[in-house]
């Protein structure tokens, strides 16, 4: 049975998800495959399609924000320097 380049790509494009999920790095997995004789283009090729379809299977992940919370806290009332030594009040 003769492969199509797109079936190679597809078989590409899973192993590349599973190991991404795995928690391999992209450029690990790139060379890795290169190293085992595989193209370049086809490497990118599936990279790029293994990518989008995870970016659609994760949910968007919303931030909302805490309102910030705002403390006033009044000035202490400065003693002079004399103020302090002779410890007046």
């Amino acid at each position: 049975m003769v492969q199509r380049p797109d079936d190679h790509v597809m078989k590409l494009k899973e192993q590349i998800k599973k190991n991404l999920k795995k928690g391999y790095n992209e450029d690990s997995l790139r060379w890795a495959l290169v190293k085992q004789k595989e193209s370049r283009s086809l490497v990118e090729k599936a990279m790029e399609i293994a990518k989008k379809e995870i970016e659609q299977e994760t949910p968007k992940k919303v931030y909302h924000p805490e309102p910030a919370r705002v403390e006033f806290i009044e000035p202490e009332e400065k003693k002079g320097f004399f103020a302090r030594l002779f410890k007046r009040n």
